[in-house]
This record gives structure tokens, C-alpha cells and sequence, in this order.
């Protein structure tokens, strides 16, 4: 083996040692999707480039290219519409939560009596709020704060910021109890961050003189930004998937329609994904970009 070769080598098996139990970890996941969300997946996206009719007990697909794709933007006037009005209400939605959930469980990680209940009061919106309840608590009004109403907020708010961006401000207000039932695991994940941080850090800054609000800043918000970016990717995957999204509902009607069918549906699917990947991909590109300008400071 020649020199560049045996380097070759001695990466990989670094690389190996660093990242080998992540991967090993990972491996009941991807045999799992392998074996049971792999061909679904193969199947869906070229059901996606087919018209597909159900007859005689199995699908009947007839190759239509990106007619569906195409169909999704020119023909079809409420996919568009939808969609880019539940982007705009996710990227409202998103920063509140994160925030919210931060600032909460920075408060919950001081030492107070009954610490645990407090805990365990703004975790058990995740337990009860399944995605059938929340269905029924919605339909019956339950999840609706009156106070747009009681203050005539919605005149103001249409005046203010536009009819271009009211509608969502107002979508996100009538939604506002989510904040509360959607923020559970954000507060345990940013609990588990507070953890790693050391004591010691702290007393070391407030001997020196540093105030509890130069050390949230220098200190706390610096070492959170991984547990950060984690609640972000998390809130993002947990809103889109949330049981009233309109766009899902626009998917699963057309689904059952004779003029689109199952072939249309599944575009609309993948153009949705795609969407929600591209806005993944931009928050994870921001977080890392920010941890790797940290450490070059450093």
C-alpha cells in the first residue's frame, strides 16, 4: 500500500472511532426504514409521475410525466394558496415557540420548591394532546383564545401590517393556545442543554463581576445554539405534520377525488415535502454557519 493510500486509510479509521457508535446507534433506524418505509416511499414518488385508477382489485397506473406537477401550480387554485399561506403562519409560528420554550425552561431550571410540578404541568399538553383530540378541541372552539374578539384586534391588525400579511398574524393568534401544547418537548430538550452547562462557569463570572444578564448572553445562549437548532428542526417536522394543516387536508381530499386520484395526491405530497426539506435545509445551513463562526472566534 502506497503512502496516500495508507493515509486514505488512517482517516477512515478515524473517522470511524469518532463517528462508529453514532453510526451504530443510527443502524436500527435505517434497517427499519429500509424494511418497512423505503418502498412505500420508491412506490409514492412514481405514483406521483402516473394517473392512477383503481380497478379489479389493484392500481391501474398510466405514465403521465409531470402533468401532475405541473396540474399542482396552473390548474389546481387552492394547493398554491395554501400552501405558501401555512409557510407564512409556520415561519410566525416557529420563532414563538422556540422562544417561548427557551425562556420557560430557563425559568424552570432554578432552583424553587415544587420545581417538578411546574415541569410536569407544561409537559402534559404533549401527553393529552393527540392528534384526535386536538381535532375535537379545536372543533369545539377549545383551542381559541377570545381576546381577538373581546379587543377587536382583527381591524387593527389588517390595518397596520397589510392585507398581504394579515391573514396569517390573525391565523397564528386564533391558534395561540398551541404555543402552550406544542412547547413541551422544546422545554425538555432545552432542560437537558441547561444540564451541560457547568456550575462552576457561572460562579467563575459572577466573581469577576458579570451580571445574570451578561452571563445569559456570553454564557447560556452560546452554549444552547446545538439545542436550539435541535428544537427548531424538531418544532418545524411537528407543525407541518399538525392533524389541522390545510394542506394536508387538501391532499388527503384529492386523494379520494375520481378527477385527480392517487397519482395527483402523491405529487402534491412530494412537492409539500420538498418544501418543508428546502426549509429545513436552510435552518440547519444558518445554525451551522453561526456554531462555525463561534468557533473561529474562539
Amino acid at each position: 500500500m502506497n503512502k496516500r493510500g495508507s493515509r486514505k486509510m488512517e482517516l477512515i479509521l478515524y473517522r470511524w472511532k469518532r463517528y462508529g457508535v453514532g453510526y451504530i446507534f443510527v443502524l436500527p433506524w435505517l434497517a427499519g426504514f429500509g424494511a418497512f418505509m423505503a418502498y412505500p416511499l420508491f412506490t409514492s414518488l412514481y405514483m406521483s409521475f402516473c394517473q392512477v385508477r383503481v380497478g379489479g382489485g389493484k392500481f391501474r397506473l398510466e405514465w403521465v410525466g409531470l402533468s401532475n406537477y405541473r396540474a399542482a401550480f396552473l390548474k389546481d387554485n387552492i394547493f398554491p394558496v395554501e400552501l405558501i399561506l401555512y409557510f407564512q403562519e409556520i415561519l410566525i409560528i416557529i420563532p414563538i415557540i422556540v422562544i417561548f420554550a427557551f425562556l420557560i425552561s430557563v425559568m424552570l431550571n432554578q432552583d424553587f420548591p415544587l420545581r417538578f410540578l411546574f415541569r410536569a404541568v407544561f409537559f402534559l399538553p404533549v401527553i393529552f394532546a393527540t392528534g384526535q383530540v386536538l381535532t375535537e378541541l379545536f372543533s369545539q372552539g377549545a383551542g381559541e383564545i377570545p381576546f381577538m374578539d373581546q379587543y377587536k384586534l382583527e381591524p387593527l391588525i389588517r390595518q397596520y401590517i397589510g392585507e398581504q400579511f394579515a391573514q396569517p398574524v390573525l391565523n397564528v393568534l386564533s391558534k395561540s393556545v398551541i404555543i402552550l401544547w406544542y412547547s413541551g418537548v422544546q422545554i425538555i430538550i432545552f432542560l437537558a442543554g441547561l444540564q451541560t452547562i457547568p456550575r462552576s462557569i457561572y460562579e467563575a463570572v459572577w466573581i469577576d463581576g458579570a451580571s445574570p444578564w451578561d452571563s445569559f448572553w456570553k454564557i447560556t445562549l452560546p452554549n444552547m445554539m446545538p439545542f436550539i437548532s435541535l428544537s427548531t428542526l424538531f418544532t418545524i417536522v411537528d407543525l407541518f405534520t399538525f392533524p389541522l394543516n390545510p394542506v394536508i387536508k387538501h391532499i388527503r381530499k384529492n386523494m379520494f377525488l375520481v378527477e385527480t386520484g392517487y397519482g395527483y395526491a402523491n405529487a402534491l405530497a412530494w412537492i409539500y415535502f420538498l418544501f418543508v426539506l428546502l426549509l429545513l435545509a436552510v435552518v440547519l445551513f444558518f445554525f451551522q454557519q453561526s456554531t462555525k463562526k463561534r468557533r473561529e472566534i474562539r
